[in-house]
């Protein structure tokens, strides 16, 4: 059973990795967040229906596994519901309000067709609100991103110091040392990276060494006063790092300038005749398959194209911060270590721990409108001629900044500052919590 759930989570995210940008690249900004609000909708209804059910009805229990069932027909129909309705159209390339309230179409057509047609008022409000709604989200991902990574970063700090607090702890320590050492280079060598971006202005150049400056600076104090230890340093210098990173990059190999000439063809075969031969059948055999499965691999194809490394970075870390901070939060709060092996539920005690279960409830909806925030974030901030900016703009989007990412970046550091300031050295009060029975 744990298996096909675990399968199940698995098939759900690369569903949704794929499919969303897919209908962004191949219907435009309108078709994808009518794509992702029916998706986030879909899943909302499921998860609302699993939290309503009540143990003893078998109705219910039934309508519940029909939804989970089919899930996996309703992901590819919305989709091609979505591309069908909701496509570019070249020739009106008008704005939801120009379509909605413009004169000529309250003129041309009827009542019903101006609030329940394509462009009409009714879907002006429901793709409009999430258009809006996932804006004026996307500072509060990126907030509850700093924090929860700066509970993850205190939290193994605490964990760390009581391996050495154990007994053979000088061999606990010097394995974490090499572990700090090899957080900081990996993060020195970024650093340098980001250093040979062109895009990096003189403003840009000033906030990265002051970012870098208070984070040494952090970092020192923290391992000086005794009040944080070398890895909770490292991993805070490590995530300043990868905040300046996400900002200046999208994890793309730099191209060099000077391609080197292509070699000539060899005068003799790579491989013997007899594998060259097999190969040589192989690709015959495989060009002689239906069209279908050619159109399916050319869709897969297109599916990882229009993925980009930094959205999937971007949200493969948010997720493991997000997951982590909901097991940390009950651990530090009231059962100890073995609240990390339990799920949080609505029948927990303290109100954090009723308020992270009723999240984990509906975190299918979340995970989509965290990932499509992300994306249209990436969208609207890739700059230059003829890249998703201009596409983006095209249709509507607004032009992104980096604005919330530097805000969260000084949050970040200025609250653990704050957390050094009121601590003391050598804090023990967390390692009660982490007792070996």
């Amino acid at each position: 059973m744990l298996f096909i759930r675990v399968l199940s989570s698995i098939v759900f995210l690369f569903a949704i990795i794929f499919t969303i940008p897919l209908t962004f690249d191949v219907g435009g900004r309108t078709a994808g967040l009518a794509f992702s609000l029916s998706l986030a909708s879909y899943y909302f209804y499921y998860s609302l229906l699993r939290l309503a059910t009540p143990d003893g009805s078998r109705f219910r229990y039934a309508l519940v596994k029909l939804t989970a069932t089919t899930q996996w027909i309703m992901i590819p129909t919305l989709m091609i519901w979505s591309l069908n309705k909701f496509s570019v159209d070249v020739e009106n390339s008008a704005g939801w309000v120009e379509r909605t309230f413009g004169g000529k179409r309250a003129a041309d057509t009827s009542i019903q067709e101006w609030l329940f047609g394509v462009g009409g008022l009714l879907e002006t409000v429901t793709i409009g609100s999430w258009d809006k709604l996932l804006r004026y989200s996307t500072p509060v991902f990126q907030l509850a991103e700093g924090f929860c990574s700066l509970l993850v970063i205190q939290a193994c700090g605490h964990f760390t110091r009581y391996l050495v607090n154990r007994e053979r702890g000088d061999s606990w320590m010097i394995g974490l040392l090499v572990v700090s050492a090899s957080i900081i280079s990996s993060s020195v060598y970024f650093l340098w990276r980001i250093t040979t971006f062109p895009e990096i202005s003189n403003v840009d150049a000033i906030l990265i060494g002051a970012s870098i400056t208070c984070a040494i600076f952090l970092c020192s104090w923290g391992i000086g006063s005794g009040r944080g230890n070398p890895v909770e340093s490292s991993l805070l210098f490590a995530y300043v790092t990868l905040c300046i990173y996400q900002i200046f990059t999208d994890y793309q190999p730099s191209t060099p300038t000077d391609a080197p000439p292509t070699p000539p063809d060899p005068a003799l075969p790579p491989l013997p005749p007899i594998i060259m031969a097999s190969y040589t059948t192989l690709v015959q055999a495989l060009s002689t398959l239906p069209s279908t499965i050619h159109s399916a691999f050319n869709f897969i194809v297109a599916a990882f194209m229009t993925i980009t490394p930094s959205v999937i970075v971007s949200l493969a870390y948010r997720v493991f911060v997000l997951y982590a901070s909901a097991r940390i939060i009950p651990a530090i709060r009231e059962s100890g270590a073995r609240a990390l092996s339990q799920e949080p539920s609505l029948d927990d005690t303290d109100e954090a721990g009723q308020v992270l279960g009723f999240l984990s409830w509906f975190s299918p909806s979340i995970l989509i409108a965290v990932y499509t925030s992300l994306l249209m974030q990436h969208f609207a901030s890739t700059s230059g001629e003829g890249t998703p900016q201009e596409w983006w703009t095209s249709q509507g989007g607004d032009v992104g900044s980096n604005l919330w990412r530097w805000i969260n970046l000084a949050s970040t550091m200025a609250l653990y500052a704050v957390e050094l300031y009121m601590g003391r050295a050598d804090d023990d009060r967390m390692l009660s919590h982490w007792k070996v029975d």
